[in-house]
């Protein structure tokens, strides 16, 4: 029997995907890319804003078509819609066969013998999301040089406009030593890259300890592993600690990289959001990064159109991007979520409003972005390889400042073959959109090892 996956949101799903694409094939199921040659399709959902709601949805129907065209004999529905519209995906989409909440991964197998069986019934199963397992054995979807780490599931943040922590339930960290086991596992699989994953890395610890760990975690990480680039997404600012900027100031393989999600920057829509530290606490933690590592590359978003924002409010936060110019922005318009605090506020933004503010934002960004890749031209950077391109006859990579999937690309040319994983020095030539494209003008780390290896 042929098992197909669609694995849509952000990479913590990506890793919920992996450890039941390893239990179906564990149990000894065969796994197919191709969805019109499965006999079952797992689609596991996201659900955080309006746009991931209507693309899972969106995702489900299209697999739905199969059902009545194809060979296709069962859906399966796991992840955060499962979990947040249990009764309501079986009535307005009968073609599902199993609904699985986030608590229900370890059940994913049950769930593909239920909808197969000779008696075909459908499924479901909500198991309590705060004590499910976290972590195990999962198969990669990621290059092989490149894997994500979850260290925590669920969040404490009750962020007024999210549904995050009514759909993942509280914060929990994993254990130390079972990170450091998993982050051993993945380098001896050839893992290059490990980025580090969870809805608020910066909290991690506090449950487990008593006190902010993540510091003394990517430094034992990097006592035990020999990973040469290790990368941080999703921090928050009042909890970016002196202890972890210290850590990524002095370990050279934590990357000069933070994502920091700061929402915005005026003091009345930060009280509004629930956001944790105010407009003053943002700017400084911004400032301190940039004294302490001044190469460091900051990614940040930013929400427009939330409830009661003024136009001053608007213009401050302009200003403050304006200011700050950091390297990655990503901006989006206020999504209307049914049980979270802002849903009944009152002044809600035109959609229209919304969607001018955020073009407005991303133009002033956009200029920003022009100058920064700009300021690239002429460096020698180094590129963690991915590919080579048959039909423009060039490699392409990412730097330091390149998050996987979310950021830019360097383009380069090498007179040396390029293996994906190999990591090389890369001369700027120049810059497009946002791209870099050089020239390669060293051998790559893997073979420069190999040949001091080979000479002792």
């Amino acid at each position: 029997m042929k098992i197909g996956f669609v694995s849509l949101g952000c990479p913590k799903n990506q890793l919920d995907t992996e450890v039941m694409l390893h239990e179906v094939m564990d149990a000894g199921y065969e796994i197919t890319a191709d969805e019109e040659k499965a006999d079952v399709v797992i689609v596991n959902t996201c659900a955080f804003i309006e746009s991931a709601k209507r693309e899972s949805i969106d995702n489900i129907l299209d697999i739905a078509w199969l059902k009545e065209h194809k060979d296709l004999k069962a859906i399966i529905v796991t992840g955060c819609l499962a979990e947040r519209y249990r009764d309501e995906i079986f009535k307005e989409m009968p073609e599902v066969d199993a609904v699985l909440g986030v608590g229900g991964i370890h059940h994913i197998v049950d769930a593909v013998k239920a909808v197969t069986a000779p008696k075909k019934k459908t499924y479901s199963c909500y198991d309590d999301k705060e004590t499910v397992e976290l972590g195990g054995d999962r198969v990669l979807t990621s290059p092989d040089y490149a894997a994500y780490l979850k260290i925590a599931e669920g969040c404490d943040n009750r962020c007024a406009y999210c549904a995050i922590p009514a759909i993942r339930g509280k914060f929990r960290s994993r254990p130390m030593e079972d990170l450091i086991a998993e982050a051993k596992d993945l380098e001896s699989l050839g893992v290059k890259e490990l980025t580090v994953i969870a809805q608020d890395i910066t909290r991690y610890g506090m449950d487990l300890y008593g006190h902010y760990a993540l510091a003394e975690l990517l430094h034992k990480i990097t006592e035990q592993t020999s990973i040469p680039w290790i990368r941080l997404l999703y921090c928050y600012p009042d909890k970016v600690t002196d202890e972890l900027i210290a850590e990524i100031r002095d370990n050279p393989r934590i990357l000069k990289y933070m994502d920091l999600p700061m929402q915005h920057i005026s003091e009345h829509m930060l009280k509004a959001m629930n956001r944790h530290g105010g407009s003053e606490l943002v700017r400084s933690v911004v400032e301190k990064l940039r004294k302490e590592i001044p190469d460091i590359v900051i990614r940040t978003t930013f929400m427009v159109g939330f409830p009661g924002e003024t136009q001053e409010d608007f213009d401050e936060l302009c200003e403050f991007v304006k200011e700050q110019k950091f390297e990655h922005v990503g901006v989006f318009t206020y999504s209307r979520e049914e049980g979270t605090p802002a849903y009944d506020f009152p002044d809600q933004i035109d959609e229209q409003v919304k969607q001018d503010r955020m073009d407005c934002l991303m133009r002033e960004q956009m200029l920003i972005n022009d100058a920064y890749v700009k300021s690239q031209i002429g460096k020698t950077l180094e590129v963690l390889c991915e590919d080579y391109d048959e039909v423009s006859e060039i490699y392409y990579g990412r730097g330091v400042a390149d998050a996987p999937e979310i950021d830019g690309k360097i383009y380069f040319r090498s007179e040396e073959k390029v293996f994906p994983g190999d990591m090389i020095q890369v001369k700027i030539r120049k810059a497009m959109d946002y791209d870099l494209h050089g020239i390669a003008v060293r051998a790559s780390v893997t073979e420069a090892h190999k040949k001091a290896k080979e000479n002792g």
